[in-house]
């Protein structure tokens, strides 16, 4: 059998040198992974920070099911675009400010958690004008272009008033700071987003669609196994794609720990390869540390 790295990618074939423990380490810790779907989401992301200011941002909306990687492509985009400090003018710069939606949003809780997001003290009997100028000129102070929300969908915790307002919320911070809005959130998210047509018109939207028996599938498992540091290289029959897929319905957050499960047994059991008669065997136990919502 093949004993070189060119199954590998530098990073992984890196690893090989290091003990096994620390092999599994590596394996278990959460790693980004720029197959298609999601580099197709961050490059549409990504125009959003230099778009030129104006009335009616353009916005973006990305759906689906828990554990397709919403959450990962949201850090990933916050990590792209970190805050910088310029030195000479002593100035903050904090070009994608990501908060998540209170699990039971209002007016007051909104505000407060992203006066906590952004460091700001909270005075305990500041009413909600006050909150909101306190929110308005802080971010306008540190160049925030792009506010992500990251469970929108908690909006429908609310009651039909409360949504509206927090809808309006969202609007009104838009306008007035003429800044993108991005929003993550499980497919009831449309429901949410859709409770104001004035909202819901700016905002381009994506889905993450549960994988299928498709090409784009087979490019995401040969870029987990290419950063996977096993010794041999690990080549799979359809059938065992089709598995895949059957055991993790097609959801992200199981293939990631399905590969992964199998990859510390092929470590263990000195393998060092993901076979066939591996994956026919493996029963799932999936569990929501494993997961990348």
């Amino acid at each position: 059998m093949n004993t070189g790295t060119s199954h590998l990618t530098a990073n992984a074939a890196t690893l090989l040198g290091e003990a096994d423990k620390q092999r599994v380490r590596a394996i278990r810790s959460r790693r980004w992974l720029v197959y298609p779907r999601a580099k197709q989401v961050l490059d549409r992301l990504n125009v959003l920070v230099d778009h030129p200011r104006g009335t009616r941002m353009p916005s973006i909306a990305i759906y689906g099911d828990s554990g397709m990687g919403k959450t990962m492509i949201m850090k990933r985009f916050r990590d792209q675009h970190p805050p910088s400090f310029n030195s000479l003018t002593g100035r903050l710069t904090t070009p994608v400010l990501a908060m998540e939606m209170t699990s039971r949003p209002g007016e007051r809780r909104f505000y407060a958690e992203l006066l906590t997001l952004l460091g700001a003290p909270q005075r305990p009997r500041a009413d909600i004008a006050q909150m909101e100028q306190a929110a308005l000129r802080i971010m306008e102070a540190i160049g925030v272009q792009v506010l992500v929300i990251d469970e929108v969908h908690n909006i429908l915790a609310g009651t039909y008033r409360e949504q509206r307002i927090v809808l309006n919320t969202l609007r009104f911070l838009s306008n007035r700071l003429q800044i993108s809005l991005v929003c993550f959130g499980v497919n009831d998210a449309r429901e949410a987003i859709g409770g104001d047509v004035q909202l819901a018109r700016r905002f381009e939207q994506f889905t993450l669609s549960r994988w299928a028996a498709n090409e784009q599938f087979e490019i995401l498992v040969a870029l987990m196994l290419r950063n996977t540091p096993l010794r041999y290289p690990s080549v799979l029959s359809a059938k065992s794609l089709r598995r895949i897929l059957q055991i993790t319905e097609g959801i992200t957050a199981n293939i990631f720990h399905m590969i992964n499960s199998l990859a510390i047994e092929a470590i263990e059991s000195g393998k060092e390869h993901i076979a066939d008669d591996a994956i026919e065997s493996w029963e799932p136990e999936f569990d929501a540390e494993a997961a990348f919502a």
